[in-house]
């Protein structure tokens, strides 16, 4: 399975922080976020990975991580010249993952569970089914769901639908900002028309999955959060520091 890590964005929400390297060099307590991305991914042995982001401070991530060698993976880079949705971004590694599955993470998302399992029984699953595609969603249970993409969850715990940050409490069942994909997700990102937000939303994407039966999803239930508000940058850092001063 290949990993790809989103480092898009200009962070403006992090601004004046982000007007000198990406948010995701940032510290988090101890560590560069993006470190926690590398670590999810090591957890689910994928060492193969992408890390896209845009033109502006490439060269902060070629410097601090170079080819992956000291990190036990291979890193190779990818530009996104504009920004135009998560989805726009993972477009552009379709020749990196050609006919593999992939696991996808927003760089500014921290995770401490282990996901191998999840990812066990997504490759079985897809096995099972001659490799038909597939996807998988990880979802949270958080008291701002107006934040994110959520899932409606029926009582046979089947999702039901997804709403893209909705305005009306429907869910409190967050996707967070991991997925898993077989490699016909490039010709669903190939068929989707842009948002009103004029992007290409990644909701959509696992939309297309759901609405043929092919969605699967796990629940995070371990700690989980993004870091690209100062807010939730605070409580990130708060968290591992409390965590780790312990020990």
């Amino acid at each position: 399975m290949k990993g790809i890590i989103l480092c898009g964005g200009m962070g403006t929400r992090l601004k004046p922080l982000t007007d000198y390297t990406n948010k995701h060099l940032l510290p988090v307590f101890d560590k560069p976020m993006i470190w926690y991305s590398l670590e999810t991914f090591a957890k689910m042995d994928i060492t193969d990975i992408m890390i896209i982001t845009g033109p502006e401070n490439a060269g902060d991530f070629l410097r601090y991580l170079g080819s992956g060698r000291d990190f036990g993976c291979s890193f190779t880079y990818k530009l996104q010249d504009e920004a135009g949705g998560i989805a726009h971004a993972l477009m552009l590694a379709e020749d990196f993952v050609g006919y593999e599955n992939c696991a996808v993470i927003l760089g500014d998302n921290i995770f401490e569970d282990k996901f191998d399992k999840a990812r066990d029984m997504f490759e079985e699953k897809v096995s099972e089914t001659m490799r038909k595609s597939h996807a998988m969603v990880f979802l949270k249970k958080v008291k701002n769901p107006e934040r994110f993409g959520v899932a409606v969850v029926n009582k046979n715990n089947i999702i039901e639908k997804l709403i893209e940050k909705p305005k009306e409490l429907v869910s409190n069942m967050a996707q967070t900002g991991l997925y898993l994909y077989t490699s016909d997700v490039f010709d669903v990102i190939k068929k989707l028309k842009p948002s009103d937000r004029g992007e290409l939303e990644i909701t959509d994407v696992n939309q297309f999955y759901l609405e043929r039966g092919r969605l699967l999803y796990d629940i995070v239930d371990g700690y989980w959060s993004d870091a690209g508000t100062f807010d939730s940058l605070h409580k990130a850092y708060n968290h591992l520091a409390r965590k780790k001063l312990k020990t």
